[in-house]
């Protein structure tokens, strides 16, 4: 028989354990730091002191600790899994900056192409200036007409004081 509390208009409520929501830019935020980290020397630093650490009490036994036997079957595991997640980690950084650099790339593009366009518009403006300037008459043009003038004499000015 149908439970008469349950409503047919109405979704049913999820059985599943609620699990924190992880966005792409999360993770993808997430796996730079991660490969960033594994970068860097401290990285390998803390991985060359964990191996030492393990060999040594798996070896000399202190404390009663030999939980890996010499082939150290159990860290070759540990290896394989961090290799097996770091892999695609350094792969997904990567590939959101080959992401950021197309768009850095695509920016830088666009400058270009409005600063050329801007260079182009002042070349034409300047040489539209040259090319007017051409039929105007400049400072030293008329002062150098004004000094002929001057040394030759006007046939004008000397009718008028005669």
């Amino acid at each position: 028989m149908a439970d008469p509390r349950r409503r047919l208009d109405e979704p049913r409520r999820s059985r599943r354990l609620p699990l924190p929501s992880i966005t792409p830019e999360t993770f993808g935020a997430f796996a730079e730091r991660f490969a960033r980290f594994m970068g860097t020397a401290q990285f390998l630093v803390y991985m060359t002191l964990f191996v030492v650490v393990w060999v040594t009490l798996n070896l000399v036994g202190l404390f009663g600790l030999r939980w890996d036997p010499y082939p150290f079957i159990l860290l070759n595991l540990f290896f394989s899994t961090q290799a097996s997640y770091a892999a695609p980690l350094i792969l997904l950084a990567q590939n959101r900056q080959d992401a950021r650099d197309r768009v850095q790339i695509e920016s830088d593009r666009q400058r270009s192409e409005a600063a050329k366009a801007d260079t182009d518009y002042l070349a034409r403006e300047i040489a539209a200036l040259r090319i007017a300037l051409g039929d105007v008459a400049t400072r030293d043009f008329i002062r150098s007409e004004l000094n002929r003038i001057g040394e030759h004499g006007d046939g004008r000015t000397a009718d008028r004081h005669s």
